[in-house]
């Protein structure tokens, strides 16, 4: 089973703008997927929460009376989102059930240097060999001295970049309603469609 897990130590990167696009994305093309978030105060259950009934379902974990953390029962897509600060023995627990991490990060001085810090401990790390690492950039504006600044440190990990998502309002105004950008017409959205297809490919 896949498990896609969302990390970066670096607070405000997107993460949860990625996680629940990606669920929207696999639940769209009709897989059982489970949006988990591996913080005790499981936000991601609040984002569920205010997603219409009749959209394609995504589900959240299930609590037994053990308070065990579990994936409801018939799940073929995990998808765990992170919180800022990730590391030790959360860290290593996460990366034992990964099969594929992907990696946001923004294009600024601050983003970049927690990411090379953290993608230097991922490479270090014993799981890494049984992870398929991917990169992506967050909220990126063509032509700007920050899109340059992010494109040149990108070829200096030798890590793949899987995509670049644009910088735009539809993320924010979509995840207010609990949506993603395929629970709603694809004209509304057809350039940011396009931004997602590498990376759902190299999810494939």
């Amino acid at each position: 089973m896949p498990v896609i897990v969302v990390a970066n130590p670096k607070g405000g990167v997107g993460k949860s703008t990625l996680a629940t696009n990606l669920a929207g994305a696999l639940a769209a093309a009709g897989h059982a997927v489970m949006l988990g978030d591996v913080d005790r105060q499981q936000s991601s259950r609040q984002w569920l929460a205010q997603r219409p009934q009749q959209l394609p379902p995504i589900r959240g974990w299930d609590i037994e009376s053990s308070h065990l953390l579990r994936p409801p029962k018939g799940t073929t897509h995990v998808v765990l989102d992170t919180p800022a600060g990730l590391h030790g023995k959360r860290l290593e627990a996460v990366l034992k059930l990964a099969t594929h991490l992907v990696v946001p990060l923004q294009p600024s001085l601050f983003d970049i240097q927690a990411t090379h810090a953290f993608v230097t401990a991922l490479r270090e790390h014993r799981h890494a060999s049984q992870l398929r690492l991917g990169l992506v950039g967050m909220r990126v504006r063509d032509h700007t001295k920050a899109s340059e600044q992010l494109h040149h440190y990108l070829a200096s990990l030798k890590l793949p970049v899987v995509t670049e998502l644009r910088d735009t309002q539809n993320y924010v105004q979509l995840a207010a309603r609990g949506l993603t950008l395929w629970d709603v017409a694809p004209s509304r959205v057809e350039r940011d469609l396009a931004q997602w297809q590498p990376l759902l490919a190299w999810l494939a």
